[in-house]
Formats: structure tokens, C-alpha cells, sequence
């Protein structure tokens, strides 16, 4: 059997690994010039499939439990030293709704807090610890990635190549161009989100950080280099790469109330993409013909991409079917 996958994020690499670890022979083709540089390289790299519930379906937390696993055994490249989510006093019922809508967590004081990060005594009195999560670094992960599959025999990069130019030759066609599929999925949307890249010697922490606030909710991931991501926007709108004024703004100043010493941080990066999503913001598998579609993975790329790469395999070469994601209504897929 010979497979095509088109696109190299991380829903194309994870599947193009999961056929190639079971003996199929691989294509991935890339229009860029390089993989996984496309909104997969300006994730967070949070594996928090419990903190994810807050404004998630159960499905984006059950398959991020299997992420968990995949992203700290199948290909280790994260680690598990839970998450912080805290909040002001004055955003206290923020707390308390976060942890009614989620799992798998504790109530923790100041002590505590200072106790897992020590640079953060003394400026939260209230926090949640999601103890089981985990986070990588995405373009760490993209790049062990693509160096697995390049060890591989039976697969081939084809990257500065565009799809349409090749010949129908494979068995199958498995698509994960993210919101580029718009020409063959007319329900997908591009929904927005920017992130800044930080760096300071002033503060140090060992695990991602939320913030809860009403309007500006935030989260920082740590980074190798004293570096930390900053992100949390998510805007409906279709414009890609440009980060605004406004997001800067609220981005950096709610990154000051976690801790002043982010006000004299270096901005080493600001970056933006479109994260595709359908109506619903749940994950979709698509089979027309002999072309598989896999969509829609929204805010959940690394969360959702595993789970989904194996599904693909499965229903490709053993004919199954998972409701959940391959239903044809938001309401059947619930139902599953």
C-alpha cells in the first residue's frame, strides 16, 4: 500500500508517522519549503487534556489523555509537571467556575504555590494544579518528528511541492492541510490566534502558568533559554500573520499581573496563524473516494493529532469507523 499525506503540520506528521510505523509506504508532500512551519509551529505545547474541559467537549480531553502518552512515550519530547492556573482575588469565582467545568484537580494555597514556583511567592493566594499534565515544545516536537520519518526506509519528503502538481499514483490520499483544504471543505473556518515569544533571567518557572481573568485569560509555557510563550488569543476573523497592537497590549499586561518582572522581558517573537476549525470546533476524519480528510483540530493540535493519526490507520487499512469524528451532525457525534 502506498500513502500520500499532504501537509506537514502536526496532523500530517503524526500520521504519516503512525502508517509508516505499521510497514506502508509513506509520501509526504509540503508546500513549504520546510515542515511543521505552519500554525502547528506557533502552538503552546500544552498537553492538558483536563484543563482543556473548561471550554471543550469530553472528546478533545479523551483523546488528549492518549496524547499524553503518545507525546511522553511514542515519541518523548514532553514533560509532566502538571499546570498552574491561578487568578487574583478579585477573579476568585473565575477560579471556582474553572474547576467546576474541569478534572483531575486540586485546590492548592500560597504555600503551595511557592512550593511548586518558588518566583511566584507571595502573589497568588489561590491556585488549581492539574498535576497529570504535561507540555513540550512544539518545534522541538515537529523536528523529532520529521527526523524520525526521515530515518524511516519507506517514507519520502517531498517538501516546495505543490500536491496538485503529482500524479494520482498512491492507494490513498490522506489530506491534513489545515485551514489550506478550505477548496475541498466549504464548512472550515480560520480562527485566529497570536502569540509573543518572551525571554528574562529576571523569573523562572517549571511548568505552564494560566491566568484567569474574564476578558484577558493568558498562559505561559516555558521554554529552553529562559524563553516563555505567551498566548491565549482567539479571534474570529480570517487574517492571517499580522499581530495587532491590541493583543500586544493585553497579551504583555496580563503576563505583568502573573509576575512585573515580564514588563522588562525581551519580545524575541510575535507570531500569528489561522487555526482551521469547523462550526462546531470538534475534529473531523472525512472519506471521499480514497482521499481521507483530517480537520478541524481547532485550538487542540498536539491534544487531538495523535489520536487521530491512529484512527486514520484504522480505518484505512481495517475499515473501521469512530463515530465521534466521523459522524455527519454535531448531534450523532455527541450521541457517539
Amino acid at each position: 500500500m502506498r500513502i500520500r499525506v499532504i501537509g506537514a503540520g502536526v496532523a500530517g506528521l503524526t500520521v504519516a508517522f503512525e502508517f509508516a510505523r505499521r510497514g506502508v509506504s509513506v509520501e509526504i508532500v509540503e508546500r513549504a519549503e520546510a515542515a511543521g512551519r505552519g500554525c502547528s509551529w506557533y502552538a503552546g505545547g500544552m498537553v492538558a487534556p483536563w484543563c482543556e474541559l473548561e471550554s471543550a467537549e469530553p472528546l478533545v480531553a479523551k483523546y488528549g489523555v492518549e496524547a499524553l502518552r503518545y507525546w511522553t512515550h511514542t515519541i518523548p519530547v514532553a514533560t509532566i509537571g502538571g499546570s498552574l492556573v491561578v487568578a487574583p482575588a478579585h477573579d476568585w469565582p473565575e477560579l471556582a467556575r474553572f474547576a467546576r467545568r474541569t478534572g483531575e484537580c486540586e485546590e492548592i494555597g500560597s504555600n503551595r504555590i511557592a512550593m511548586l514556583e518558588p518566583d511566584l511567592a507571595g502573589r497568588f493566594q489561590r491556585a488549581l494544579y492539574f498535576a497529570r499534565e504535561a507540555h513540550l515544545d512544539p518545534r522541538v516536537a515537529l523536528d523529532t518528528l520529521v527526523e524520525h520519518l526521515i530515518a524511516m526506509s519507506n517514507v519520502t519528503l517531498r517538501l516546495s511541492t505543490d500536491a496538485a502538481t503529482l500524479r494520482n499514483d498512491v492507494d490513498w490520499t490522506i489530506d491534513c492541510r489545515g485551514y489550506a483544504a478550505r477548496d475541498e471543505l466549504s464548512e472550515l473556518r480560520g480562527v485566529k490566534g497570536e502569540m509573543l515569544m518572551l525571554r528574562t533571567h529576571d523569573i523562572k518557572l517549571s511548568r505552564p502558568v494560566r491566568m484567569l481573568h474574564p476578558r484577558h485569560p493568558v498562559y505561559l509555557v516555558p521554554r529552553e533559554d529562559q524563553s516563555f510563550m505567551l498566548g491565549a488569543t482567539t479571534i474570529e476573523n480570517e487574517e492571517r500573520w499580522r499581530v495587532t497592537a491590541r493583543s500586544i497590549f493585553d497579551l504583555v499586561g496580563s503576563a505583568c499581573a502573573i509576575h512585573p518582572a515580564f514588563a522588562e522581558a525581551e519580545i524575541v517573537e510575535m507570531g500569528a496563524d489561522l487555526r482551521p476549525a469547523f462550526r462546531d470546533n470538534l475534529p473531523r476524519i472525512e472519506v471521499r473516494g480514497r482521499t481521507l480528510f483530517i480537520n478541524g483540530l481547532y485550538r487542540h493540535g498536539f491534544l487531538l493529532a495523535p489520536s487521530l493519526a491512529w484512527r486514520a490507520a484504522e480505518v484505512v487499512m481495517n475499515r473501521a469507523y469512530y463515530p465521534e469524528v466521523m459522524a455527519g451532525t454535531t448531534e450523532a457525534k455527541w450521541r457517539a
